[in-house]
């Protein structure tokens, strides 16, 4: 599968500018994590562009919310992200194509990509790093499986813990797969 700008910009909804700086890492994280199937790279584009703002954020915009407040301990949340100490919430805040969220998902990324995301989350900050990083949470999650079986809502369950945007979602996956030729 090859990604060009144009298949990118139509997944994601991204800009063509956006789409072109994201071609190519986003091509090395579907190669590298194994997302091959027409129907996976279609759902992978989908997913990542929603998540991102279209390829905008690669951090999540923080209020905090009520939501993001339960990222601190010592919430039922934060056990769950495995966020320990006090600012944990913040500092490992979603980051990345996919929004890696919490310390328990950046110290796993971390072995995953080889980086020190928890001494510098900000990392996952980085266009390349936000590329891999999406590629590694979707193999590491087992998504590939469920995007091939054509399982969407329950893809987008696992990524986001709910179905939060996912008119979006469906309207993105559909130009993905119009953009890569399949039905």
């Amino acid at each position: 599968m090859n990604l060009t700008p144009a298949i990118v910009a139509a997944g994601t909804g991204a800009t063509a500018a956006r789409a072109a700086l994201f071609a190519p890492l986003m091509q090395a994280a579907c190669t590298q994590f194994h997302i091959t199937d027409p129907r996976d790279v279609a759902a992978f584009l989908a997913q990542t562009g929603h998540e991102s703002g279209h390829l905008v954020f690669m951090k999540e915009i923080w209020g905090p919310t009520a939501t993001q407040k339960l990222y601190e301990p010592p919430s039922a949340k934060a056990r769950g992200l495995g966020n320990t100490l006090p600012g944990d919430g913040l500092r490992y805040c979603g980051r990345g194509l996919i929004e890696i969220t919490g310390r328990r998902n950046y110290t796993l990324a971390a072995v995953g990509l080889d980086l020190d995301l928890i001494n510098h989350p900000e990392l996952l900050e980085q266009p390349e790093h936000a590329a891999m990083s999406a590629g590694w949470y979707w193999w590491n999650n087992k998504l590939s499986a469920l995007a091939t079986a054509g399982q969407f809502t329950t893809l987008t369950e696992r990524i986001n813990g709910g179905l939060n945007g996912l008119a979006d979602r469906q309207a993105l996956y559909g130009a993905a797969k119009k953009a890569l030729g399949i039905a």
